[in-house]
């Protein structure tokens, strides 16, 4: 019968009405003290993420409403709030509109920095990944570092953009009094690294400011494709950098033109080179990136020449697969519940990734201030994530 109680209640321990006595959907609203609707998500497409969001948000006693059109969720919710610590404390029924309630109480969760990022066994174990060599290497701690967005349009339109960044692309710009803000409490929270990324960051009006304001609080990374640095304010900006606090992760998808076109735009190649050749004249370090699909195992060999030709050393040379984010309607699929958090902020909010900046169900915080929250919330989830898997499931998708 719709709206009733499945039997699988908590009994009088919970503090709260006894679960027997609960009768209906109308008694759990009463006892809730906030509500969610997680619609059609399952708890591996964004619904883990936000529940832990919204848990964080209440008291240790208070019970969150949860609505859900997803068969699996009131099982997995079982699971989910024993490994977090949490109660749940009645159920619906599906009802008429082909939804269950399920009301879980908070309890008190183990102290969150507890929390590890272990890493997965890599991708090249996969047979569907096993023909490109994409690098690997363990999951950074949650707080280290901290990637910052600073626009999103960009002088390209790459074909797997992750970040949707194109000339035409709203620029979203992220204000530099705000980037000081957040910086600063990223050092006091124990932040030891900054990455800067976009669409193009040299394309932010401030990005001088910007990468200064990052550079005072810890080492810096700009993720560049260092063709519109050649001439202009923007070279003399690019002068004007700490070289001893910035680094330029440049991008180039392979040795001769053609992959790296193909992808990003006839010409964009003998750019993004002389760029690279321009930083490294600069004294700049240069760390050199490609993004390849599964089956493009054949550009390593010449891009890795090309690579000793400049002296670029191992540590320097990252090689990553597309992630079917943004634009891209193929490569490697990533979720929350796949992929090692690495803290990304935007001037619309908290993320958990940023290959995941266009992705609803990757957003930790829907302000890019404070950090504190937002880091406890992935915290949050990574602990319930170790303890359901007993380490080794969650893939390290490598950006840096």
């Amino acid at each position: 019968m719709t709206d009733q109680l499945t039997g699988r209640l908590l009994g009088n321990d919970l503090g709260i009405l006894d679960a027997r006595a609960v009768t209906g959907l109308a008694a759990l609203d009463r006892i809730a003290a906030a509500r969610l609707d997680g619609g059609s998500m399952d708890c591996g497409s964004g619904l883990l993420l936000l529940l832990t969001r919204r848990m964080r948000e209440l008291k240790a006693g208070d019970g969150l409403l949860v609505r859900t059109e997803d068969a699996s969720v009131p099982a997995d919710l079982v699971d989910w709030s024993r490994l977090a610590g949490h109660e749940i404390a009645g159920q619906t029924e599906q009802d008429d509109t082909g939804a269950w309630h399920v009301l879980v109480r908070r309890g008190i969760p183990a102290d969150p920095t507890t929390a590890t990022t272990t890493a997965a066994p890599s991708a090249a174990g996969d047979p569907a990944q096993a023909a490109a060599e994409f690098s690997t290497g363990e999951a950074t701690p949650i707080g280290h570092r901290l990637w910052l967005y600073s626009n999103f349009h960009c002088n390209l339109a790459c074909d797997y953009c992750c970040a949707m960044s194109s000339p035409a692309a709203p620029p979203q710009l992220f204000p530099v009094e705000l980037a000081s803000h957040v910086l600063d409490e990223f050092v006091r929270l124990g932040g030891r690294e900054v990455y800067v990324t976009g669409g193009e960051p040299f394309l932010h009006p401030q990005i001088g400011e910007l990468v200064a304001a990052a550079t005072a609080v810890a080492p810096t990374t700009i993720l560049t494709n260092a063709m519109v640095v050649q001439r202009g304010a923007r070279r003399a900006v690019l002068e004007s950098m700490d070289r001893e606090r910035v680094r330029l992760q440049i991008s180039l998808d392979s040795a001769d033109p053609g992959r790296h076109d193909q992808c990003r735009g006839k010409g964009s190649h003998a750019k993004a080179v002389a760029g690279i050749r321009t930083a490294l004249e600069l004294g700049f370090r240069v760390r050199i990136t490609a993004t390849w699909y599964a089956d493009e195992p054949a550009e390593g060999a010449s891009w890795a020449r090309l690579c000793d030709e400049w002296g670029i050393p191992d540590e320097d040379r990252l090689i990553r697969p597309v992630a079917r984010q943004g634009v891209a309607t193929a490569g490697e699929q990533v979720t929350v519940d796949s992929l090692a958090p690495e803290p990304t902020v935007t001037a619309s909010g908290v993320w958990w990734h940023p290959v995941a900046v266009t992705d609803p169900a990757m957003q930790v915080a829907d302000r890019p201030a404070p950090l504190a929250p937002a880091f406890d919330t992935i915290r949050d989830t990574v602990a319930v994530q170790d303890a359901a898997r007993k380490e080794g499931r969650r893939h390290v998708f490598r950006c840096a």
